[in-house]
């Protein structure tokens, strides 16, 4: 009966959408989920429908009472087999390891990402206007643009790739 309330006290739009997960991690879910509720759904219908043999009917019927008399023993004697789900649990346990350990790995992610956002949020925040900005500054920050510039100087190019068709042609001579 704990089980029955542990399932359905899960908010499973809360895991999908509020946790950030993966794909993976997510498809892994929903398959679990689905195998679930198709197992409780089977479970349900067969305790549904528990047969109710009528052996007079068939020992009324039937000319081969012996038959019938054998079926009423099987019937009487029929006990459930307890199977051994050991090794079952250890297939989930080795699937809710897996899926600790994606999801760790996922909170590792946006952990990081976060605090990549908030580095760079707060350097946005704390930035000088572009118009105050020095040429040192820029190529500090920048080091692929003074590189860029120096290999143009080398090769002796002395107009940026078009910056005419851009901004057009300011030259007086």
């Amino acid at each position: 009966m704990a089980t029955k309330s542990a399932a359905t006290a899960v908010d499973w739009t809360k895991i999908y959408t509020g946790l950030g997960l993966d794909k993976t991690t997510l498809t892994s879910l929903q398959s679990f989920r689905a195998r679930h509720s198709t197992a409780v759904s089977k479970n349900s219908a067969l305790k549904a429908t528990v047969p109710q043999i009528d052996l007079s009917h068939y020992k009324s019927v039937l000319k081969d009472q012996q038959a019938v008399s054998l079926a009423e023993k099987v019937l009487k004697d029929f006990k459930a087999v307890d199977y051994d789900v050991s090794k079952w649990n250890e297939v989930v346990g080795a699937f809710e390891g897996k899926a600790v350990a994606a999801a760790k790995e996922t909170v590792n992610k946006i952990q990081t990402e976060q605090s990549s956002l908030q580095a760079t949020l707060s350097n946005i925040q704390d930035a000088r206007p572009f118009e105050d900005l020095t040429v040192d500054e820029v190529a500090k920050a920048r080091p692929e643009i003074n590189k860029a510039v120096e290999t143009m100087i080398k090769k002796g190019k002395w107009s940026v790739p078009g910056y005419r068709e851009k901004f057009g042609e300011f030259s007086l001579m």
